[in-house]
């Protein structure tokens, strides 16, 4: 089964999970990537269970408003009922790195204001531990160089991800060989380097749920809730 097929069966799992866990007109956060994609374009089938939608993305906010799908601000919408996106990485804690698509920092804004999040991503994206995919670290212009002497201090390689510029009108660091075995105080102390927006380690608000696809069909993780 290809790629394509695998993140369809994904975003499937994720709309037959709102229709049974749903039974009133609900806010939607959305995602981007091509994963996220596969799940808006399922959308118009649920259409009349979402009073709105707000997009982690310029392209994902375009792509709803071609369906029609109503989009909204954040600031407008207030607290999201459930939000739904890829991974780049995601552990057996439903922690991940998330940023390939630049657009991490609005990701990680929705899903903080998101009552339930849900992944979607094939089951190549399932690790042990994080951190072979490039970490994404995004950065107010001034201080890319600067920055990238601090993630390199950590025992990283900060590569420029040249001719990209965020929504947010910001540069993006992969830095590349992160110890990312305990990904929690990494999230933290990278966020508290001046000139850093944010990064991609999603371990202050992991997933709740995974919906993984591989050949033999999607399985569905759920997040340990501890006391």
């Amino acid at each position: 089964m290809d790629q394509s097929a695998l993140k369809e069966l994904a975003a499937r799992a994720a709309v037959d999970a709102i229709k049974d866990r749903y039974d009133k007109e609900i806010a939607l956060g959305i995602g981007t990537g091509s994963t996220a994609e596969c799940f808006i374009k399922m959308l118009p089938e649920i259409k009349d269970r979402i009073e709105v939608t707000v997009a982690s993305s310029e392209r994902s906010a375009a792509l709803l408003a071609e369906l029609d799908i109503p989009v909204s601000d954040l600031n407008a919408s207030g607290p999201l009922d459930v939000y739904v996106d890829g991974a780049d990485e995601i552990n057996g804690a439903l922690e991940m790195i998330k940023g390939g698509g630049a657009a991490l920092t609005r990701e990680k804004i929705i899903a903080g204001a998101s009552e339930h999040f849900i992944c979607i991503a094939d089951q190549s994206k399932r690790v042990s531990e994080l951190g072979a995919f490039p970490l994404p670290v995004e950065v107010i212009p001034i201080a890319r160089s600067h920055v990238a002497r601090l993630l390199a201090d950590l025992g990283g390689t900060p590569v420029w991800r040249e001719g990209v510029i965020t929504d947010n009108g910001n540069v993006v660091l992969d830095v590349h060989g992160l110890r990312l075995n305990e990904p929690g105080p990494v999230e933290a102390l990278i966020n508290q380097m001046v000139g850093v927006v944010t990064n991609g380690i999603f371990a202050h608000r992991p997933a709740d749920d995974a919906f993984l696809a591989g050949s033999a069909g999607v399985q569905r993780m759920t997040r340990e809730i501890r006391s």
